[in-house]
């Protein structure tokens, strides 16, 4: 059951105001005093008015009642609140790639059906972007049902972007490592002799890179998201920092593209990849710095609690990030298709994403049977 709203004085918790916004608030009779029905309560409340798990750092205002009906929460969407940009900007994401892989699966012209082997690495790409965004609007819509709700849903949201990470890990893995040249050891040993003047057999070494790089990313994805779903309790103080930094860790799994640009000339071979790669990587810092600094709401609190707070630009800088990843994974397809190796399994693909969404499953249930719901958001 959700908290009973409680009106809470200037030295609470919640985003900086002054004492005397405080008092007025104290001196308003209660949203949602006996008696009152709902349609009755006034449709959006401030920080203090709301439960401090539902306030948002430097957010004073456009918070829905409490608790909504889920009528209510999908009516929301088209009201100036607080969340509605939020949606928003994942929402119109999601139809626009939705179209693109259909385009890719179903119009694309190639003589290659959409359930041909060839294409499952991008299938598990495609759930997981789709998937992302779908959570997302999912969390932001509905987040004022409950607290246990509330919970419930940010830890899919969480979990949906593990996925996500996987599944790009999935595509790069089948798409783009194959035609690199530091994956190469044909290439490498001798580069590695010239160079370094070590006379190493590099076949082994990337052998070993090849048979660990998915259980890698996949223990990665679960550890993230055991990481996300704690960071919303009461013992971390920068939960959007740590959520930050964690998922930045499965992006460790693209450094063969980086070091393929240092070591060879991967511009001169294969500018789309080179380009696109490093401008996702450049847009996924500007989101993190929004993400992370609370600007610019930090820095004039109720000024942008409708439009043009820090998480709305964090969604925006997201799907330009992953909207550069989608040409570059689409490209190491046309690539792939030119001379495909052997087919990528189902087990390698699809079987991988499936037991990953029940480990990520007993990550969830675990973390909502504990009942700890105190959110930072």
């Amino acid at each position: 059951m959700p908290r009973r709203l409680q009106l809470r004085s200037a030295g609470t918790k919640g985003p900086p105001g002054t004492i005397a916004a405080a008092s007025e608030a104290a001196s308003r009779p209660h949203a949602l005093a006996s008696g009152d029905s709902p349609a009755s309560a006034k449709p959006l409340l401030r920080w203090d008015e709301v439960p401090d798990d539902f306030v948002e750092c430097f957010i004073l205002s456009g918070y829905r009642r409490l608790p909504c009906t889920a009528q209510e929460c999908l009516a929301s969407v088209l009201k100036p609140t607080n969340e509605t940009l939020n949606f928003w900007t994942h929402f119109i994401p999601l139809l626009l790639f939705l179209s693109k892989f259909c385009r890719l699966f179903f119009l694309s012209g190639r003589d290659v059906p959409f359930h041909h082997p060839w294409l499952l690495p991008l299938w598990c790409y495609a759930s997981g972007v789709l998937l992302t965004f779908a959570m997302s609007c999912t969390a932001h819509v509905f987040s004022c049902l409950s607290l246990r709700l509330r919970a419930a849903f940010f830890y899919l949201d969480y979990a949906s972007i593990s996925y996500y990470g996987f599944g790009s890990t999935v595509a790069y893995y089948y798409y783009l490592l194959p035609g690199l040249s530091l994956l190469d050891a044909r290439v490498m040993t001798p580069y590695v002799q010239q160079r370094l003047g070590w006379h190493v057999d590099c076949t082994g070494l990337i052998a070993a890179y090849r048979a660990l790089v998915l259980p890698v990313a996949f223990v990665l994805a679960v550890a993230c998201t055991v990481a996300c779903c704690k960071s919303r309790t009461d013992w971390c103080s920068y939960p959007f920092a740590l959520r930050t930094f964690v998922f930045i860790m499965p992006l460790s799994m693209a450094c063969p593209i980086m070091l393929e640009s240092w070591l060879f000339d991967l511009r001169g071979e294969n500018p789309t990849l080179f380009v696109h790669f490093y401008r996702r990587y450049f847009w996924l810092v500007v989101a993190a710095f929004f993400n992370v600094s609370k600007i610019p709401e930090r820095i004039q609190p109720g000024l942008f609690d409708i439009i043009g707070h820090s998480h709305q630009l964090f969604h925006i800088f997201t799907f330009l990030s992953i909207y550069d990843q989608v040409y570059y994974v689409e490209e190491g397809l046309r690539q792939f298709l030119k001379e495909p190796p052997d087919a990528p399994t189902f087990l390698g693909t699809v079987g991988y994403m499936l037991l990953l969404v029940v480990c990520l499953g007993l990550v969830i249930k675990k973390f909502l049977s504990n009942a700890e719901f105190c959110s930072k958001k």
